[in-house]
């Protein structure tokens, strides 16, 4: 029996077992298994390993997605979150190449993903507080949103889950330094029911804005303490 002769319901299982790139390729084989490939049915779950994976177009986003989880574990995570105003012109250059995957691909769910319902975001050190707030109103039934060492997630983030995640009930601010521990005060008392965890954040230090040379000129003039 050929695999073409198996019905829709079949196929689509078939493929839930496949990687993404398998599924790609199994889809170039022949059009009826490239319109499974298409099928939203077959993605209610994305995780990417790293940013690379992003480029590719073996995914499809779709309104039967459920789960989304980028996770990026490299060296370059570290390089990212420096200060821009620290980094150095070799560091702008590593960061020009994928800066912008993660909040274009949101940007992405925002428009065809409104019954998301988990999002887990790791080592994205350029997703934006702006970007997290249109997910959080145009996906309205997100009920999970776990940020890990994302370091441009400030207490606008926390504010905007107060004001727009009616139906979100865990979030995770773990390692994002730009969060205060007045933010999270403020968003436990918006939000009482809300499951809350920020492990290390308010403690970490944050981003501070470059010192200018008027500054530093009277900070030396400053008398002996």
């Amino acid at each position: 029996m050929h695999i073409t002769q198996l019905n829709r319901e079949c196929l689509l299982h078939l493929f839930s077992f496949l990687d993404k790139d398998s599924r790609k390729s199994l889809a170039r084989t022949c059009s009826q298994l490239h319109d499974v490939f298409e099928d939203p049915a077959l993605w209610p779950l994305l995780h990417f390993r790293s940013l690379t994976e992003l480029k590719k177009d073996n995914f499809l986003l779709g309104p039967a997605l459920r789960s989304l989880s980028i996770c990026w574990h490299s060296s370059r995570v570290q390089v990212c979150n420096i200060e821009d105003w620290l980094k150095s012109t070799f560091q702008r250059s590593i960061c020009s190449q994928h800066e912008s995957l993660v909040s274009d691909i949101l940007l992405q769910v925002c428009d065809r993903c409104p019954n998301l319902a988990s999002v887990t975001l790791s080592g994205c050190g350029h997703v934006t507080d702006d970007c997290l707030a249109r997910l959080l109103r145009c996906c309205p039934r997100l009920r999970a949103l776990r940020l890990e060492n994302c370091a441009r997630v400030t207490n606008r983030t926390l504010a905007a889950v107060a004001a727009h995640g009616c139906a979100l009930q865990t979030l995770h601010v773990d390692f994002c330094r730009n969060v205060s521990a007045a933010g999270l005060r403020r968003l436990r008392a918006a939000c009482p029911l809300l499951a809350l965890r920020a492990e290390h954040s308010a403690a970490m230090i944050p981003d501070q804005l470059p010192r200018s040379p008027a500054s530093g000129a009277a900070l030396r003039k400053l008398p002996p303490q």
